[in-house]
């Protein structure tokens, strides 16, 4: 399992960490998603190391910024 922390951008309430959510849990090989509302951390836990333009592309899907490390 691989454990890979992700900085969103624009969140704002509850309905958007559920759309980010769902759209990155709709990822192969995703397990896990945690959002934290208030530091925009996203957390996903995978089998393996996720495509960083996976994420960007769920990301943006949601709605939302992927910010580079």
């Amino acid at each position: 399992m691989v454990t890979t922390t992700y900085q969103v951008q624009g969140m704002t309430c509850g309905h958007c960490v559920n759309s980010v959510s769902t759209e990155v849990s709709a990822i192969q090989g995703v397990k896990d998603v945690q959002v934290d509302l208030a530091t925009g951390q996203v957390t996903v836990t995978s089998d393996s190391p996720l495509d960083t333009d996976s994420v960007r592309a769920a990301v943006d899907e949601a709605g939302y910024d992927l910010v580079e490390a």
